[in-house]
């Protein structure tokens, strides 16, 4: 008897030039199993190539999480070894999504606990559901962070709450989330893709080239000092300059129509 495999991640790709990742695993609480996080790398690799796609939106099946972190549940069987090299790609994979050159939104449906919570981090802007809760609560297991959350969380919401947040393995509400920036929106679990849609639509209508230099110029520049920074984003501009959809932009401006770019 032949057994269908499920994937583990679906990808819709949209007239408008959104794509929705979407983690399949809801009868596990779409946790990173290593069969996720390998399909997860295929996909984050396509994206990235393709030039068709302005934004990614990261959601979830299901409405009980967003995603649970590691797969306890395969790692309990594993030696030292193999634990280590399943939370070393769990952190590649995680570095993928922040990697990808277009915006990526996250839509947290449900709790983000873990390893969950790190790959929304790794997203550009975060959306919760109001019922969702979020937390990087490692500690509670006799680990730490181990996907990124120690360096990203502390860059978004400040030094002292993301130690207080990590040293006690709190659980946030995403009202609360939201209060201390880790979420950009939280909104009714009714209202939460279509949230993360609108934001999508709107950064699609702009220069596809102009996000990418964009996003660089912020990654990059937050980790130095100003002067550096500023000059990280002197360079991104300069890469504008002779591009096809700066002169579409300024065309449509005088001719008071919306531009027409076309990523070139």
């Amino acid at each position: 008897m032949n057994e269908t495999v499920v994937k583990t991640v679906i990808v819709e790709k949209r007239t408008d030039g959104i794509a929705i990742v979407t983690l399949n695993r809801p009868e596990a609480a779409n946790a990173l199993s290593r069969q996720m996080l390998a399909e997860l790398q295929v996909v984050l690799s396509d994206i990235k190539k393709d030039m068709g796609i302005r934004v990614v939106i990261l959601t979830s099946s299901g409405e009980k999480a967003f995603c649970a972190g590691a797969d306890l549940k395969e790692r309990k069987d594993m030696t030292d070894a193999e634990a280590k090299q399943t939370v070393r790609m769990i952190g590649a994979t995680i570095n993928e999504v922040e990697s990808l050159p277009q915006p990526v939104i996250a839509a947290i449906n449900g709790v983000a606990f873990g390893g969950g919570l790190e790959l929304a981090l790794a997203c550009d802007i975060r959306v919760g559901a109001l019922e969702a809760k979020v937390g990087l609560t490692e500690t509670s297991l006799a680990i730490i962070p181990g996907a990124g959350g120690t360096q990203r969380l502390p860059r978004l919401i400040g030094l002292g709450k993301a130690k207080e947040l990590i040293f006690t393995a709190q659980r946030l509400t995403a009202s609360e989330a939201e209060k201390i920036g880790i979420l950009e929106y939280a909104v009714p679990r009714s209202e939460m893709l279509g949230k993360a849609l609108d934001l999508a639509k709107t950064m699609a209508k702009n220069g596809p080239l102009a996000l990418i230099q964009a996003k660089k110029a912020v990654n990059k520049g937050i980790e130095v000092d100003l002067a550096t920074g500023l000059k990280i984003e002197e360079l991104a501009y300069d890469v504008l300059i002779p591009s096809e959809d700066r002169l579409e932009g300024l065309k449509a401006f005088a001719e008071k129509r919306p531009p027409e770019y076309k990523g070139r």
